[in-house]
């Protein structure tokens, strides 16, 4: 992690986090994580477990998919730490890539003889289909941004995305951040090896429940430099490992209460640097 910084610069784009969450291996919520990001050596890693999702009806629950369920998890426990509603909430999804069981799915098919494609599986291998099931869930209506960058620097595109969205529209934003793992063949290919989903609610004002302030100047990510990592092995083997967990270095500030500097994965070799200061 960077040295602590003097503070942004007046043309940042900034907001306040008023909700975080998570769900990754052996961090079933956001307090779990946190408590993991203060005392990294009580970190067990262990399979992601996907909930059911409940506010889904059952037609649509029946075909959810692992990053729909990733979504709706971190989404909704966002919003319970915010005290927001999800019906009139921009939203900001952004992935490395699709769900990877699907996409293994379809590949078998058109693989095989027939090479008849299930009707569920085509409209589940979208790349919104995260944001469409969240609009039935949770019966949102205002507009939705779904988006990926290169490999791993997806969440750093899409926070600088829902950053830009709170500058102009002046009001909350909720970015949902997730990654799934790709079976064999594809993992040898693109080895990820879990689950991991985050959400970050972020509001223009600060609020009785704000725990930071991120500022981003985008034109950081105009500079050649490495991304920060963790000092702990096994929460950085995650944060290596899955696209989306490159959001723990950022996490990690807000756990420990400590103002920072932090660069994140975005262009390759050119970091996204964003300002951490607690609430």
């Amino acid at each position: 992690m960077s040295a602590t910084s003097a503070g942004p610069t007046a043309a940042a784009l900034s907001a306040f986090i008023d909700g975080i969450g998570l769900l990754g291996p052996g961090l079933p919520d956001w307090p779990a994580a946190a408590a993991a990001l203060r005392s990294p050596e009580c970190y067990q890693p262990a399979r992601t477990e996907l909930p059911a999702p409940q506010s889904l009806p059952p037609a649509e629950r029946r075909r959810a998919t692992a990053s729909v369920k990733l979504t709706l998890a971190t989404g909704r426990e966002a919003l319970a730490m915010s005290g927001r509603a999800a019906d009139g909430l921009r939203t900001v999804f952004a992935g490395s890539g699709g769900d990877g069981l699907n996409c293994h799915v379809l590949c078998e098919a058109l693989a095989s003889s027939d090479r008849l494609i299930s009707p569920t599986r085509f409209h589940n291998s979208v790349h919104n289909a995260p944001s469409g099931y969240w609009g039935i869930a949770m019966h949102a209506m205002a507009a939705s941004t779904v988006l990926c960058a290169p490999h791993d620097g997806s969440f750093a595109a899409g926070l600088l995305d829902a950053l830009v969205q709170v500058r102009t529209s002046g009001a909350d934003v909720l970015l949902l951040v997730y990654d799934t793992d790709y079976p064999e063949p594809l993992r040898s290919a693109r080895p990820i090896p879990d689950s991991f989903g985050v959400a970050l609610l972020l509001a223009p004002q600060p609020a009785a429940v704000s725990v930071a302030r991120v500022a981003v100047d985008p034109s950081s990510a105009c500079l050649p430099a490495p991304a920060d990592g963790l000092g702990h092995p096994g929460l950085e083997a995650l944060r290596a490992a899955v696209p989306a967990a490159r959001s723990l270095v950022l996490l990690d500030s807000v756990a420990r209460a400590a103002p920072a500097r932090v660069r994140l994965d975005y262009l390759p070799g050119r970091p996204l640097e964003v300002d951490v200061s607690p609430c």
